[in-house]
């Protein structure tokens, strides 16, 4: 199992609680990766959106390609995955874009192809808005762009949505053929497309049995593909580690009481009305992001650890994991989960 954490570079996770007292500045985000950097975590994420959808459209927030490329010469180890949407930007720019971070990393960076969900972000920046299931056939082709430019000398398309005439791309990545492109979601257009074009399929939080079956079936359509290499499979996860039963009840109180704060709700209206997602979503799920507590880290390092073990059981190799304040659960869970899981 390999443990990541989504940089926050919204300000926190939380939609019910204003100041969460990790702020979406980059000297914030500089120094939760590099204390991580050194503190045996694998991974952090990089999420993309222009406007902040957990603390409100008028809050800060920072821009993800920069914040990545920034901290890229900042870390040694730490994997850079960083969201990258079709519909705010050209694939052979991202090609190149890409290759020069990985350059700087030494390797690192990763993406994460997010087809997009947000109307009203798109709008005011500018973006360029199709149906749901057009998405899913322009990123395909988004994604034929930057594996052509990786991998030819001289790369050429003329598609329906790009057309790229005698492209050269150099330096090529690192990372041969590419850096690994992550994607998630649970439309059958999204899963037919990453099952095909991706290498890691990364899942909303859900508890194991849920997230086994959407593995079993993920597997099933990659196998429709037998010249590929198997898929791996990540979880979003909002982690509480704490020693007693009322310690752990009393941090669920306070972060899923959503009389505190309701900023972000109209943003998250519109991401359940952009999104075909296979599961209802409910209050708790509002509070907390990506349906993080539903993935069960919640509890005593012991039961922590063997939710750990359960998800690893099932297919899941990589958890990213949100919780808050960020470095002081991840210190906690760095000093009490990870020798139990990795003994």
């Amino acid at each position: 199992m390999r443990f990541g954490f989504w940089m926050p570079v919204f300000g926190g996770w939380l939609r019910n609680v204003e100041d969460e007292g990790m702020p979406a500045t980059f000297e914030y985000q500089r120094e939760l990766a590099q204390h991580a950097d050194v503190t045996g975590w694998d991974v952090t994420l990089v999420a993309e959106l222009n406007l902040n959808d957990i603390k409100g459209p008028e809050a800060d927030c920072l821009e993800a390609w920069t914040t990545a490329a920034a901290l890229a010469p900042l870390t040694k180890r730490l994997e850079l995955m960083t969201a990258v949407r079709p519909n705010f930007r050209l694939p052979a720019l991202v090609a190149k874009e890409t290759a020069t971070i990985d350059h700087i990393s030494g390797g690192r960076f990763t993406l994460n192809v997010v087809s997009a969900w947000w109307q009203a972000e798109s709008d005011q920046y500018g973006g360029t808005w199709v149906a749901h299931d057009e998405r899913y056939a322009r990123t395909a082709e988004f994604l034929a762009v930057l594996k052509g430019m990786w991998t030819n000398d001289e790369f050429s398309l003329e598609g329906r949505y790009y057309t790229i005439k005698n492209a050269r791309l150099a330096p090529k990545p690192v990372q041969r053929p590419w850096p690994v492109l992550y994607a998630g979601g649970e439309s059958p257009a999204a899963k037919d497309l990453i099952a095909r074009e991706c290498d890691a399929y990364l899942m909303h939080g859900d508890p194991p049995e849920v997230l086994s079956a959407k593995i079993g079936d993920m597997r099933a359509r990659r196998a429709k593909h037998p010249e590929l290499p198997p898929l791996r499979f990540g979880v979003a996860g909002y982690a509480i580690v704490r020693q007693g039963e009322a310690e752990v009840k009393k941090e669920l109180a306070r972060i899923t009481d959503v009389r505190a704060s309701a900023r972000g709700y109209a943003s998250y209206l519109d991401f359940i009305k952009g999104s075909q997602l296979e599961t209802e979503v409910s209050l708790e799920d509002y509070s907390v992001s990506n349906r993080g507590l539903r993935t069960g880290l919640v509890g005593t390092p012991d039961q922590v650890a063997e939710r750990v073990r359960e998800l690893e059981r099932i297919g899941v190799d990589l958890l990213l994991l949100q919780c808050s304040p960020q470095r002081e659960e991840m210190d906690r869970i760095g000093q009490e989960v990870f020798p139990l899981v990795r003994a």
